[in-house]
């Protein structure tokens, strides 16, 4: 498995192309167009199934529109509890960060713990609140992509709508710090991580 990150949308959200040995490919988390992406899925024949959110923010669903476009039998995943951020733009902040409305109709609802299988890669899901009430973070293979619930030696707001400083505690303690010490985390901003570092560095949820 491969993972190139490309910065899209207005606030340069982490942006993520996950892609096999016979090159089945999802997207993560589309901010906004993104030539790069685009000419690395043609350059390399990759053949993206799924564009897949963490949450409904405005930041993470904005270039979805542009891929539907390009690509136009790919599906979109997103965490069911999700539903009223994805449809409505003023919750989502996508009118304040695009000056429009963006409303995000999914073909596949997730769950806690559900599965996807694309090619040789296993996508899990799971619900990890504090950020919005319905984010997830989704676990591939030692990878997981952790949106804005935990970023490198910090974590997401818990001041938006539906956030909740003492769930997103929680749901790093509880799911994310019981994964491996060396899964790599791929959150929706700043850099690459690891549980591990996380756990010894992190100031608001350290565990050691």
């Amino acid at each position: 498995m491969k993972v190139e990150i490309f910065p899209t949308g207005p606030i340069m959200v982490n942006t993520y192309l996950v892609y096999d040995d016979n090159n089945n490919a999802f997207i993560v988390d589309p901010g906004g167009a993104s030539r790069s992406l685009i000419q690395t899925i043609e350059s390399k024949g990759l053949n993206p199934q799924y564009i897949v959110l963490t949450h409904g923010h405005g930041d993470h669903i904005g270039g979805i529109d542009d891929f539907l476009d390009i690509y136009p039998n790919i599906k979109v995943v997103a965490p069911e509890k999700e539903k009223e951020l994805l449809s409505d733009g003023k919750l989502n902040s996508s009118l304040e960060l695009y000056g429009r409305e963006i409303i995000v109709k999914p073909d596949v609802w997730v769950r806690d713990c559900d599965h996807i299988e694309i090619g040789d890669m296993e996508l899990v899901f799971i619900e990890t609140p504090g950020h919005t009430e319905g984010g997830v973070c989704i676990k591939c293979g030692n990878c997981l992509f952790s949106g804005d619930t935990l970023f490198r030696e910090s974590i997401g707001r818990t001041d938006l709508y539906g956030g909740s400083y003492r769930e997103i505690l929680k749901s790093i303690k509880e799911k994310i710090y019981t994964l491996p010490d060396d899964t790599a985390v791929y959150p929706g901003h700043m850099g690459t991580t690891t549980v591990g570092h996380e756990k010894k560095r992190n100031p608001f949820v350290r565990e050691y």
